[in-house]
């Protein structure tokens, strides 16, 4: 005679615990104790159970699964987003399937898209897709789906950070310090965000009656901004500048240091994104924090109430889905400073 399979009452009983508290254990919920969860760990290996995500699938209509699209994990923005993502994901009681792709041409999104929607996904999260219009985007029928940093044209609902807003802080904070203009060191010419905050530069600068210096194109990359600041130190005018992340700022300030230039007090930096180093960086980077804990949770409950169906998914061609963005925190650190003229 075969024996019956163990159950989650089983492991409840055993454990002391109520069954939601044993399912939340088994789909690595975080809303537990560590002393509750060891308990419940224990009792599932004492009686042998094992989650049957299928069969539990079948019963409730979801697979707890989110699929998450995204490329160039190597960037700051892309590879923090995610990692919200996947804390926020864990935190509701939902695993994460990621796709990490090469480029993000239509093709290659509906691809990827259509790869996740055959495993087992309830729902999509594209992270900062590149693409102008979601109307070539052909994604599988009746599948939620939530953009990240994206210019749909309202056509998927997207959760961002106010890129624009944080630029605009960054940029007015070094004209009040007295500075008569503000250089820009800018990201690449394809990406929504360095778009974004490039735009935002050159409109806080005209609305002053300034004339936008030439901004200087980088890649992310602290070489590119250690590059472009051999081309600022060489210029006695040069009193600030704005960088598109932090890295590129970094490079700049060893630039600075290279060519005998102090930061602040012969260039003021600001830099963009926050990351762990930039407030031990010497001196320390005054910056623009984007939320990306934030962006996680609100691009995971935006993604579950269209899941679960308080939020309707948009039928096809729709144009009015909802945009949310984040606001951005201006850090203020010792990389600023008012100007010697």
């Amino acid at each position: 005679m075969t024996p019956s399979r163990a159950s989650m009452s089983d492991v409840a009983r055993l454990a002391g615990v109520s069954g939601q508290t044993v399912s939340r254990v088994a789909n690595g919920s975080l809303n537990v104790s560590p002393g509750t969860r060891q308990r419940v760990l224990e009792a599932m290996d004492s009686v042998g159970y094992t989650p049957n995500t299928a069969a539990r699938a079948l019963r409730s209509g979801s697979f707890e699964t989110i699929g998450v699209i995204a490329h160039r994990l190597a960037r700051t923005g892309e590879s923090s987003i995610v990692e919200a993502v996947v804390q926020a994901a864990r935190g509701s009681g939902h695993t994460v399937t990621l796709l990490d792709i090469d480029s993000t041409e239509h093709e290659d999104v509906a691809e990827a898209a259509s790869r996740l929607s055959h495993q087992a996904i309830d729902g999509l999260i594209i992270i900062r897709a590149e693409i102008e219009d979601a109307g070539r985007l052909a994604l599988p029928a009746g599948l939620p789906v939530v953009v990240a940093d994206a210019t749909f044209g309202g056509r998927l609902p997207m959760v961002g950070a106010d890129h624009a807003g944080g630029a605009r802080a960054a940029v007015t904070h070094l004209l009040e310090l007295g500075h008569r203009t503000v250089h820009h060191v800018a990201g690449p010419a394809d990406s929504i965000p360095a778009r974004a905050r490039l735009q935002a530069w050159r409109e806080v600068l005209e609305e002053r009656g300034i004339t936008p210096p030439e901004p200087i194109q980088g890649d992310w990359t602290a070489e590119s901004g250690r590059a472009a600041g051999a081309v600022l130190a060489a210029r006695d005018d040069a009193t600030a500048v704005f960088c598109a992340n932090d890295e590129m700022a970094a490079g700049l300030m060893l630039a600075c240091t290279e060519a005998g230039r102090s930061v602040p007090d012969d260039l003021s930096v600001v830099g963009f994104d926050d990351i762990p180093l930039a407030g031990y960086l010497c001196p320390p980077l005054t910056t623009v924090r984007q939320p990306f804990e934030e962006l996680g949770r609100r691009l995971v409950d935006e993604l579950r109430a269209r899941i679960s169906g308080v939020t309707p998914v948009a039928g096809a061609g729709s144009s009015d889905e909802p945009a949310a963005l984040v606001p951005c925190e201006l850090v203020l650190r010792s990389s600023t400073a008012r100007p010697r003229f």
